[in-house]
């Protein structure tokens, strides 16, 4: 019989929202089955009745049908109210009103805030809009109107839908204009609207996606705070709840600045408040390395102790246990709103709160139904939190804890109860989230389990409280404050020590490729097998152990009926020696089969004796990897993002984006690539070089080629740096080397020239694109031309020492790797002669400054009758290279 239908419940629902969320169609209908066979043979077994299963199946076919219910309502209503298809609409002028549905926030130059819009102008519908007004209005008074009538089509109705609004500060005096926007407010903006960019990578972050589960489908940009009028709201609303929540987490941030000084400040307004915009990105990146991050983030853990300190302190005013649960219980939703009800926190806070009702009458006392009840709750308000990882780690983790902390907790029995206590959760927590944070972060240290069991008490016991107690000081007694922040910040630099001397064992890193959904369940099953199996070994250890001349228990007692059959007992004794025997082999085959699966998962890639070759989108610049058949991996340049000047300090973004940290390094580790056999730099220009930065410093590297020169700048003698301090081994090729990574993969270097015998000093050159490091690659027998951003001069002379080696014609080449993006000053008409490319690629950003690619080098492909693949166009190209032929997918059409 079933003891908990809530939970069963909630698992059909999740269950059959995850299937509306992952297929479509006879896709769907086909998941939904297989669920409802499962539910059917449940039934079969006995272990629920009919009844009970029609509700199951009730609440999995309604998840899915609510869940695609769901997206077909999240879809943009500005096309059809604007009368443009949404290619029309993208990069258009318009004037939008509306009110401002979320806090606003500034990050240097940049003011974000989402709009709940109410009317919107499309561009050239301005006078429009206003002749239409004017006319409703002298209609409205000769009626004596009391609303003001609509204007015409011109101005649109986007019945309440949401957008994305930035806009990009253009003075220091328009910080303390912005500040004054708050939720609630109403607004006019007029900017560019925008739709978000998609994944232009294989793998890659999808920002449109992300903006969709948040139901904004556009992004609105506007220049300066002259593009927002603002009035604060005439009357009182229900909105102004929240205005008022976003005004006390500011008061309460700016006090955990005046208290405390960075990057302290930062740090405790993340743990205590959940305020984490101000936090230090490399104390975050030290903290995520380490799987330390669930500290910063309000959770479960900060509830806990809210809730058992306010119960504490209730008591102690002698409150009775009624009047203190309740008043409590009313307490926890001002917590949960003050910091910021993120996913885990409304987690926390529904499950604290149901626990709490449940025992003030007396109900629902089990915890996983509370947590089931929880869950419930958040994915029926919004669908879209299945998708929210602060919301996967939370549910994950908590049922992670109830199911197997009592299976390890035996494991763990000859130990002190409260180290055994801590070392179980510890090590559960770790096991649990494991799959999830290699799939969302693909990385996992072998040293999180001692930095969490050691620092989490720590923080939770010592640093937590300290920030709390001096933000609560802060206000009547400055003195007492000020101490308390002093010693929560001297705990701190403790902290922070530690984690970075534990970060420094860089060996302990394990990099993962993301699993599939399979995967992760096998895991789960396994990994509970394994510890009940355990768990049986250690229950049967205990059976009681006999010398030979000692008295057993009685082996077998007869009965003899009037004339009936013998019955026969087995002995105890025999029973724990068969189920310590069983659980051993069981432990045994669970280990075998998850270490087996930590392998496969571990080396997930495979070729088969194929090579790929990717040409990634790093928006304006290259950057390309390369992986042999017999599995080396080279990336080709890192791209880089590239500022013109230097700025203002108020313009400055606490972390900003740089293509080589948020872009390049998240996709190869996404891939599994545990190392880099070879780094080649082509040559030291930015939008070569600089992404090559985080490569370094987030990954294993074995060598570095480079063209053997210098560029005088700072980037790039930080990069050399950080590539000794790395120990990497550092090559400058020249013209006749060659490297062999395999028996079937070559790269000839034709580029740059060498350099006289004399010469023992790196030359510093200022001009990098001619010293562009050229060479071609030979796999599998398939040629592929490597070009940098070399000029038509290099082009010349590389032809010429060709034919003075008596190499009339090199080509052909299956690809060319089109130079300097497509720009006309290189890949000449004489170039493509001797090569002969059948397919070309430029690597280039979409829109870009430069006009690459330029008209005339695609004329001259064109004429070259050469294949021609962009990444503006078509995002990253990927090139599958096996004997056979060349495979190419794209991840974008045009």
């Amino acid at each position: 019989m079933n003891r908990r239908p809530l939970l069963s419940f909630t698992i059909c629902w999740v269950a059959g929202s995850a299937a509306g969320c992952l297929f479509g169609g006879y896709q769907l209908l086909a998941g939904v089955a297989v669920c409802l066979l499962l539910i059917t043979l449940w039934t079969l077994s006995g272990r629920i009745g009919w009844r009970p299963a029609a509700v199951f199946v009730l609440a999995l076919a309604a998840a899915a049908l609510y869940w695609e219910w769901t997206e077909a309502r999240n879809v943009s209503l500005l096309p059809e109210a604007l009368g443009r298809p949404e290619s029309g609409l993208n990069e258009t002028y318009i004037t939008a009103e509306g009110v401002i549905a979320s806090p606003v926030e500034r990050d240097g130059d940049r003011v974000d805030f989402k709009l709940k819009l109410s009317r919107i102008v499309g561009d050239g519908q301005e006078g429009q809009a206003e002749e239409a007004v004017a006319a409703d209005s002298k209609a409205a008074e000769s009626v004596n109107a009391d609303v003001t009538a609509e204007p015409a089509a011109a101005a649109t109705d986007p019945a309440g839908e949401q957008i994305a609004v930035q806009i990009k500060l253009q003075a220091e005096i328009e910080i303390a204009v912005a500040a004054q926007w708050q939720r609630g407010d109403r607004v006019t903006v007029t900017g560019e609207l925008e739709l978000p960019p998609v994944a232009r990578n294989f793998g890659g972050f999808d920002y449109r996606a992300y903006l969709q589960t948040q139901r904004v489908h556009w992004l609105l940009k506007g220049t300066g705070t002259a593009s927002v009028t603002a009035v604060p709201p005439a009357s009182w609303q229900l909105t102004g709840i929240l205005r008022w929540n976003d005004a006390a987490r500011a008061a309460l941030g700016a006090e955990m600045d005046r208290l405390f000084q960075e990057p302290h400040a930062g740090y405790m307004k993340g743990l205590v408040i959940g305020i984490q915009d101000d936090l230090d990105p490399e104390t975050f990146k030290q903290f995520s390395q380490l799987g330390l991050t669930h500290i910063l983030a309000i959770s479960g853990m900060h509830v806990a102790v809210y809730v058992g300190v306010i119960l504490f302190l209730l008591r102690r005013l002698r409150f009775t246990r009624e009047t203190a649960l309740t008043l409590t219980l009313l307490l926890v939703p001002v917590y949960v709103m003050l910091s910021g009800a993120g996913p885990s926190i409304v987690r926390a806070g529904l499950m604290s709160m149901i626990a709490l009702l449940a025992a003030r009458l007396g109900l629902l006392k089990d915890g996983m139904n509370i947590l089931a009840a929880a869950a419930l709750m958040m994915l029926v308000w919004n669908p879209y939190f299945l998708l929210s990882v602060s919301f996967q780690l939370s549910f994950l983790v908590t049922a992670g804890l109830m199911v197997y902390t009592p299976l390890a907790a035996p494991l763990f029995a000859r130990l002190p109860k409260w180290l055994g206590g801590s070392v179980t959760v510890t090590l559960i927590a770790q096991l649990v989230s494991f799959p999830l944070t290699v799939y969302y972060f693909n990385q996992f240290s072998l040293l999180s389990f001692i930095a969490n069991l050691l620092l989490v008490p720590f923080i939770t016991f010592l640093v937590l409280p300290l920030g709390t107690l001096a933000l609560l000081l802060g206000r009547f007694w400055n003195t007492a404050a000020s101490a308390v922040a002093g010693a929560a910040e001297v705990l701190n630099n403790w902290t922070f020590a530690a984690v970075e001397w534990v970060n420094g064992f860089t060996a302990g890193v394990l990099i993962w490729a993301s699993p599939s959904l399979l995967w992760i369940c096998i895991y789960y099953g396994l990994l509970y097998g394994l510890l009940y199996a355990l768990k049986q070994r250690r229950e049967a250890g205990f059976a009681p152990q006999y010398m030979e001349d000692e008295t057993r228990p009685l082996g077998e007692a007869e009965q003899e009926g009037a004339g009936g059959p013998r019955q026969v007992f087995p002995s105890p004794y025999a029973q724990f020696q068969s189920g310590s025997r069983g659980s051993r082999y069981a432990a045994i085959v669970c280990a075998a089969a998850l270490a087996l699966l930590l392998y496969k998962g571990y080396y997930a890639e495979r070729l088969n004796g194929a090579g790929a070759i990717s040409y990634l989108d790093v928006g304006q610049g290259d950057s390309i990897l390369i992986t042999t058949p017999e599995g080396a991996h080279i990336l080709v340049d890192g791209g880089g993002t590239v500022s013109f000047g230097n700025k203002e300090a108020w313009r400055i973004r606490r972390n900003p984006f740089e293509v080589g940290a948020k872009t390049l390094l998240p996709l190869l580790k996404q891939r599994g690539i545990h190392r880099l056999d070879a780094v080649i730099l082509t040559h030291g220009d930015q939008d070569h070089a600089g992404g090559l930065q985080a490569v370094l410093e987030g990954m294993p590297v074995s060598s570095l080629l480079f063209n053997g020169t210098l560029s005088g700048t700072e980037p790039y003698a930080k990069l050399m740096e950080t590539a000794l301090a790395k120990g990497v081994r550092l090559y400058a090729v020249q013209q006749g080397m060659m490297l062999a990574p395999d028996k079937v993969t070559h790269l000839h270097f034709l580029w740059p020239e060498p350099v006289p015998d004399a010469q023992q000093l790196l030359p510093e050159v200022e001009e990098q694109n001619h010293e562009s490091v050229v060479f071609r690659l030979e796999m599998n027998g398939r040629s592929f031309l490597f070009t940098g951003d070399m000029d038509e001069e290099a082009e010349e002379e590389i032809i010429q020492a060709a034919q003075q080696a008596g190499i009339g014609e090199a080509g052909p080449v299956d690809v060319l790797k089109v130079a300097h993006h497509g720009s006309k000053t290189s890949t000449g008409a004489a170039w493509l002669e001797f090569w002969k490319p059948a397919t070309a690629v430029i690597s280039a950003g979409v829109n870009n400054l430069y006009g690459h690619p330029n008209a005339g080098v695609l004329e001259r492909l064109e004429e070259a009758e050469a294949a021609i693949y962009r990444t503006d166009l078509h995002g990253e190209v990927q090139l599958k290279v096996m004997e056979e032929g060349i495979r190419v997918r794209h991840k974008l059409t045009e």
